[in-house]
C-alpha cells in the first residue's frame, strides 16, 4: 500500500511540472531558462502550500525566545521571484528551493498527504517550527525528501504516531520533533530511526511520548551525535550505557522520573564523555549513583543540572569544572554542602551565571563565603537552603536578575545595599524570619516585577518609594506587621495609600482583614492590568467606585464584602468581563440588582447577602450557566420565587441562600428541577478559587447547621438550599427528593403546610434537615431514618403527630428539635400509648366528662386553644435557649496566599 501510494504521488508530481513547463514556452531556450522554469513549477507550489492555511493572530502563544512570531509568507507574491521571498533559500545554479524557514510565522492549518509542501523534493533545510498545525499527524510524505539534512517540527502541535518514514531520512544531520506534546515514538520506529540515521548529529525528541521505547535502544544511537535532548519523554527503568557516545556535547535527560541511573554507566559516562558541555539530568533517579564519581565529569562542562535526583550523602569537590555557566543541584534534599568545598567552588567558578542550591542542606556554610560569589551571576536560589544568620553584603552581585532566598533562617533586617541590585526583576524574601524596615532603598529596583516579603516580621510603613516600581505586578507583603499599607491580615488601620494606585502594572491587590476606613477613591481603576481585587473585612465606607464594572476585563475577582459601603449595587457591567467572583456581603446596599450582571457570564459565585436591597427576584439571573452559589440573605427582597421549565436554568448552582427575605407563594418546584449539580454526588473535592492564582481561595457567608460563619474555603462538594426566614406556602415539593447530593436543607419559618415529603428519605448525603416553624402536619416519615449522615434535624412547632422514628441518627436528636408539636410521641419525648401521645391526667378526667355532659365542639375548641398556647411557649423556649449540640466547622483555618513561582 505504502508503495502505491508513493507511485501515486510520483505520477501527481510529474504531471504538476508537465502542466507548468507547458504553461511557460513562451519563455525563450537559453542557458539561465531550465533555472526560471523550475522555479516557476515550486513557486506556483509554495502560493499553494500558502493558500493552505491561515495567519492566526494570537502570538501571546509562542514562547520566547523564539524570534518574535510574524506571517513570513505575506511576502510571497505570485509573479515575483520566490527565491527572494522570506523563508525560502534556492540554488545558485540550478533555482531549486533548498531551504524554507517558516519558523514562528503564524500559520495555522493541516498539513494533509497532498499538500504540494511536497513538491519541493530538493528540500535540505526544513523549519516549520513554532506554529500551530491544529493537531494534525506528521504524515508519511515527509519521508520522501530524500535530501534533507535538516528537519524542525518543534512546538508545531502535532499528533499521533511519527511515522516510520522518517526514518529513511538516511542524510538527516539534524531532527528535531520536539515539545509536540501529543506525539508517539513506538519502538519499531525509534529502533529504524536510530539505525538508519547514521550522520545524525543532533537529536530533539523532548516530550515526544516514549513510553513504548525500551531504554537499551539508546545503546544503538549514531556516534557521531553531538547533542541529545529526550527531556520528559517518559522513559523508564534503567538507563543503558551510552558511553559510546563519546563526542556528545550536550546530553538532556531530564523530567523522566521513572528512569534509573546506575553508578557504573553513570562512572563510565562522566569518563568517557570528555567533550561534554552541558549535562542536565534533572529528575533521573540517581539513588546509586556514588557522589565521588562527580569529581570526573568533563572540565568542558558550561552547564551542570542535577535537580531532584535523590543524591544523598556530602557533595564533593567539583570545584576543577571552572568554566560553569549554570549549576543546578536544587531539591535534592538530602545532600550536604560542606562549608570548605563551598568556599573553593565559588572562588573557582569565576565564571558562573546562574546558581540554584535550594533544597541542599547548607547548614554548615558560612554565609560570609556568599560574599566571595562570581559578579557575574544573573540569577542566585537558596530557596530551603537551612541558611542562618545575618544576611551579608552580596552588593558586588549588580548583575542579578533573579534573588530567591525565602524560608530560611536569618536575623536582622534587609540590607540596604539590596538596593544595589538594580538589575533584579524577582526578589523573593519570603518567611526567611526578617524583620525591622523594608528598605525605602527597595524602591530603587525599577525592573522588580515580583516581590515577596511575606511571613517575616515587617513593621511601620511601606516605603513611598515603592511608588517607582512602575514595572512591578506582583507584590506579596501579608503575614507581617505592618501597619499602614493594605495588605491582607495585618493592622493596617488608616486610609487606602494613594501611593498603590500608581503602581499601574499590578495583578492581584489584596487588603483583606485590616482595619482600614473611608472611601475607595476612583484611582483604583487605574489599575486596569488587576485581576483580583479584594478590600473585604474592613471599614471602608462610602459609595462602591461605579468604574469598577467595566475598567478592566482582566478583573475576575472583586470582593468588597464585611464593608460599610453604601448606594447602589455596580450598575453597569461591561460585555466581554471576565468577572468570576462578586462578593458585596455585608454592607448597606439599596437598590435592585442591576440586569448588566448578565454580562459577566463568567460568574460562578454571586454574594449580595446581608444589605438592603429591596427587589424581586432576579430570574435573569439564570442564564448564567456557571453560576454556582448564589447568596441573596438578608436583604428585602419580595414576591414569587418562580422558574422556568428551561433544562438550563440555574443548572449548576450548588448552594442557593434566599433565607431572611419576604419571598411568597409555593417553593420554586421548576428550579428544584433544574439543579442538576444538586443531583449528582462528585467524589472529586476541590475548593473553589481564582483561576490563575491556585492559592486564592474563594470565600462566602454561610448559616450552616445554626450557625452563621464565614467559609474561608469552599468545598465543590458543598451543596445547600437555605429558603429559611421567607413566607412560603403550601406543601414541600416532592422533586426536592431529586437532589442526592443535598447536604444542608433549611425550610424553616415558613408558612408551608401539609405533610413533610418521604422523598426526603433519598437524600442521602444530607447533614442538617431543618422544617421548623411552619405548618407542617402528619407524621415524621419513617424514610428519614435512611440518612445516615443526619447530625441536625429540626421539625419544632409545626402540627406534626404520632411516634417519631427509632434507630440510627433519630437516637441521637434531643427534645429541642421536636418540642411545638403536641401530638408527637417517642424518645426523646414521652412514650407512645399505642401510637399515640398518652394524655395527661387532666385531660382523662376532661374526657371522661364530656361523656357525661360536654359536646365534642367544646372540648375541640378547648384543646386548640392549648394547641395554640403551646406551640406559643413552646417558641419562646425554642428562641430563648441554647442548642445542646455544638456545630462542627465544616472548612479549615488559613489565609489565603498567592503565591506564582516557586519560594
Amino acid at each position: 500500500m505504502a508503495s502505491l501510494l508513493w507511485l501515486a504521488h510520483v505520477l501527481c508530481f510529474l504531471l504538476f511540472h508537465l502542466h507548468f513547463q507547458a504553461s511557460s514556452l513562451s519563455f525563450s531556450f537559453n542557458s539561465s531558462s531550465a533555472a526560471m522554469l523550475c522555479q516557476h513549477d515550486q513557486s506556483l507550489a509554495l502560493l499553494q502550500f500558502k493558500k493552505t492555511f491561515s495567519i492566526t493572530s494570537n502570538a501571546s502563544s509562542w514562547d520566547f525566545p523564539h524570534p518574535k512570531p510574524y506571517p513570513k509568507t505575506e511576502s510571497w507574491k505570485e509573479g515575483t521571484d520566490c527565491c527572494w521571498w522570506d523563508g525560502v533559500t534556492c540554488d545558485i545554479e540550478t533555482g531549486n528551493v533548498i531551504g524554507l524557514n517558516l519558523s514562528s510565522s503564524l500559520l495555522y492549518g493541516t498539513i494533509h498527504s497532498n499538500n504540494t509542501l511536497f513538491f519541493l523534493p530538493h528540500l535540505r533545510k526544513l523549519d516549520l517550527s513554532n506554529n500551530d498545525f491544529n493537531r494534525s499527524q506528521i504524515v508519511p510524505q515527509f519521508g520522501q525528501f530524500f535530501n534533507l539534512s535538516y528537519l524542525n517540527l518543534n512546538y508545531s502541535v502535532f499528533e499521533g504516531r511519527i511515522p516510520l518514514e522518517i526514518s529513511y531520512l538516511s542524510g538527516l544531520v539534524s531532527l528535531d520533533l520536539s515539545r509536540n506534546n501529543y506525539l508517539i515514538l513506538e519502538a519499531t520506529t525509534f529502533n529504524e530511526l536510530v539505525h538508519n540515521l547514521s550522520q545524525l548529529r543532533e537529536l530533539d525528541l523532548s516530550e515526544v511520548n516514549m513510553s513504548l521505547v525500551a531504554p537499551s535502544s539508546l545503546m544503538n544511537l549514531s556516534f557521531s551525535l553531538t547533542s541529545l535532548n529526550l527531556h520528559s519523554c517518559s522513559l523508564e527503568g534503567k538507563f543503558p550505557d551510552i558511553s559510546h557516545l563519546s563526542v556528545l556535547v550536550s546530553l538532556d535527560l531530564s523530567g523522566n522520573y521513572d528512569l534509573i541511573q546506575e553508578s557504573t554507566y553513570f562512572k563510565k559516562l562522566v569518563q568517557n564523555l570528555t567533550q561534554l558541555q552541558e549535562l542536565d539530568l534533572s529528575g533521573v533517579n540517581m539513588s546509586l549513583v556514588a557522589l565521588s564519581s562527580l569529581m570526573n565529569l568533563s572540565s568542558s562542562l558550561t552547564s551542570l543540572k542535577l535537580s531532584e535526583c535523590q543524591l544523598q550523602g556530602k557533595f564533593p569537590d567539583i570545584s576543577h569544572l571552572s568554566v560553569l555557566v549554570s549549576l543546578d543541584l536544587s531539591d535534592n534534599y538530602d545532600l550536604i554542602q560542606e562549608s570548605t568545598y563551598f568556599k573553593k567552588l565559588v572562588q573557582n567558578l569565576t565564571q558562573l551565571q546562574e546558581l540554584d542550591l535550594s533544597g541542599v542542606n547548607m547548614s554548615l556554610v558560612a554565609l560570609s563565603s556568599l560574599m566571595n560569589l562570581s559578579s557575574s551571576l544573573t540569577s542566585l536560589k537558596l530557596r530551603r537552603s537551612q541558611l542562618h544568620g545575618k544576611f551579608p553584603d552580596i552588593s558586588h552581585l549588580s548583575k542579578l536578575v533573579s534573588l530567591v532566598l525565602s524560608h530560611n533562617n536569618f536575623n536582622g533586617e534587609i540590607p540596604s545595599s539590596f538596593g544595589n541590585l538594580k538589575q533584579l526583576d524577582t526578589l523573593s524574601l519570603r518567611n526567611s524570619s526578617l524583620g525591622g524596615q523594608i528598605p525605602s532603598s527597595l524602591g530603587s529596583l525599577k525592573e522588580l516585577f515580583i516581590l515577596d516579603l511575606s511571613y517575616n516580621n515587617f513593621n511601620d510603613e511601606i516605603p513611598s518609594s515603592f511608588e517607582n516600581l512602575k514595572q512591578l505586578e506582583e507584590m506579596y507583603l501579608s503575614n507581617n506587621n505592618l501597619t499602614y499599607l493594605d495588605l491582607s491580615n495585618n493592622l493596617l488601620h488608616g486610609p487606602i495609600p494613594s501611593s498603590i494606585f500608581k503602581l499601574v502594572k499590578l495583578s492581584v491587590v489584596i487588603l483583606s482583614s485590616n482595619k482600614l476606613i473611608g472611601e475607595v477613591s476612583s484611582a483604583v481603576c487605574e489599575l486596569n492590568s488587576l485581576q483580583i481585587l479584594d478590600l473585604s473585612n474592613n471599614s471602608l465606607n462610602g459609595f462602591m467606585p461605579q468604574c469598577l464594572g467595566n475598567f478592566s476585563n482582566n478583573l475576575s475577582v472583586l470582593h468588597l464584602g464585611m464593608n460599610k459601603f453604601h448606594g447602589t449595587i455596580l450598575e453597569s457591567f461591561s460585555i466581554g468581563n471576565n468577572l468570576r467572583y462578586l462578593n458585596f456581603n455585608g454592607n448597606q446596599l439599596q437598590g435592585k440588582i442591576p440586569p448588566s450582571i448578565c454580562n459577566c457570564i463568567n460568574l460562578e459565585i454571586l454574594d449580595i447577602g446581608n444589605n438592603n436591597i429591596d427587589d424581586t427576584f432576579p430570574h435573569f439571573l439564570a442564564t448564567l450557566s456557571k453560576l454556582q452559589i448564589l447568596i441573596l440573605k438578608s436583604n428585602k427582597f419580595h414576591g414569587l420565587v418562580k422558574g422556568t421549565s428551561t433544562n438550563y436554568s440555574f443548572s449548576k448552582l450548588r448552594i442557593f441562600d434566599l433565607s431572611n427575605n419576604t419571598f411568597n407563594g409555593p417553593l420554586p418546584a421548576e428550579y428544584f428541577n433544574n439543579f442538576k449539580a444538586m443531583m449528582i454526588f462528585d467524589l472529586n473535592m476541590k475548593y473553589m478559587g481564582a483561576p490563575n492564582y491556585s492559592s486564592y481561595d474563594y470565600s462566602v457567608s454561610l448559616t450552616l447547621k445554626g450557625l452563621e460563619i464565614e467559609l474561608v474555603k469552599i468545598q465543590t462538594l458543598l451543596t445547600s438550599i437555605d429558603l429559611s426566614g421567607n413566607k412560603f406556602t403550601g406543601e414541600i415539593p416532592q422533586s426536592i427528593g431529586k437532589l442526592k447530593s443535598l447536604k444542608l436543607l433549611n425550610l424553616s419559618h415558613n408558612q408551608l403546610t401539609g405533610n413533610i415529603q418521604p422523598s426526603l428519605g433519598n437524600l442521602s448525603n444530607l447533614e442538617s434537615l431543618d422544617l421548623s416553624s411552619n405548618l407542617l402536619v402528619g407524621r415524621i416519615p419513617m424514610q428519614l431514618t435512611y440518612l445516615t449522615f443526619l447530625e441536625v434535624f429540626r421539625v419544632s412547632n409545626n402540627q406534626l403527630e404520632g411516634p417519631i422514628p427509632e434507630g440510627k441518627q433519630f437516637n441521637t436528636f434531643d427534645s429541642i428539635s421536636y418540642e411545638g408539636n403536641l401530638g408527637l410521641c417517642g424518645f426523646p419525648l414521652e412514650k407512645c400509648d399505642n401510637g399515640e401521645r398518652q394524655q395527661p391526667a387532666a385531660s382523662k378526667e376532661i374526657d371522661s366528662k364530656s361523656k357525661i355532659g360536654f359536646g365534642w365542639k367544646v372540648v375541640s375548641a378547648g384543646y386548640g386553644c392549648g394547641v395554640i398556647f403551646g406551640i406559643a411557649m413552646g417558641y419562646v423556649v425554642f428562641k430563648t435557649r441554647k442548642p445542646a449540640w455544638v456545630v462542627r466547622m465544616v472548612e479549615g483555618e488559613g489565609h489565603r496566599k498567592l503565591k506564582r513561582f516557586s519560594n
